[in-house]
């Protein structure tokens, strides 16, 4: 009626992921968190990494170190680590820790997890993330790939902006995302100084998830 259009077949990967936002959108209770953490210090010893990194053929980037940090975060925190039941009596508290990491495919926004993040060193991780970078690159992910999460990553930062609201990843319960990180003055109770920080949000389901929760654990 206004224009030249054309109808598009949205491949299976994009009806997948399609499904299963709309399905976490309207089922989630969402709460968003923002915050920035200094990650000056971080990014100096990353760079001191890079002749280690080349001697192992693996890149290493902030991403490993956000994926190590939430593996120590799940553990200091088993309200993140859990998925519910929905009788709205029980929930799974997950004893392991394997972490989706959103990326954008040529297929489509995919979800690999990386497993165990919270018993692996950083130099696993960093090749993990290269290993899945590889196959987002070439598009063979397998089903297995994706399944397990208990917590998601979605860095966005290559695209620049300083914030953005993640949607969680049912059945996992919190999402972490992260914006571009910029040099910014930062007073250090003399004076300012330039100091590199790193915008998160932290995206969760509020009815698993709040000050003061207890847990009562039911055998199977």
């Amino acid at each position: 009626q206004f224009g030249a259009v054309e109808i598009v077949k949205m491949s299976k990967i994009q009806k997948i992921t399609y499904s299963n936002m709309q399905r976490s959108w309207l089922n989630v209770t969402h709460v968003t968190q923002f915050d920035e953490t200094d990650i000056t210090n971080l990014d100096a010893f990353r760079k001191s990494l890079k002749s280690q990194a080349e001697a192992r053929g693996v890149r290493i980037t902030t991403v490993a170190f956000l994926l190590k940090a939430i593996g120590i975060a799940l553990n200091d925190n088993p309200a993140f680590n859990r998925s519910l039941i929905n009788d709205g009596e029980n929930f799974v508290q997950k004893n392991y820790c394997h972490i989706g990491l959103a990326v954008d495919a040529p297929k489509g926004l995919m979800v690999p997890v990386i497993r165990d993040g919270n018993d692996k060193g950083l130099w696993e991780i960093a090749e993990d993330v290269g290993r899945v970078a590889g196959l987002a690159r070439d598009g063979k992910f397998k089903p297995s790939d994706m399944q397990g999460g208990c917590f998601t990553l979605s860095s966005l930062g290559a695209i620049g902006g300083n914030g953005f609201t993640p949607i969680v990843n049912s059945p996992a319960l919190g999402i972490l995302g992260v914006s571009s990180a910029t040099i910014q003055p930062v007073w250090g109770g003399v004076e300012f100084r330039p100091r590199l920080l790193l915008p998160l949000t932290l995206a969760y389901d509020h009815r698993a998830i709040h000050a003061g929760s207890e847990r009562t654990i039911v055998p199977q």
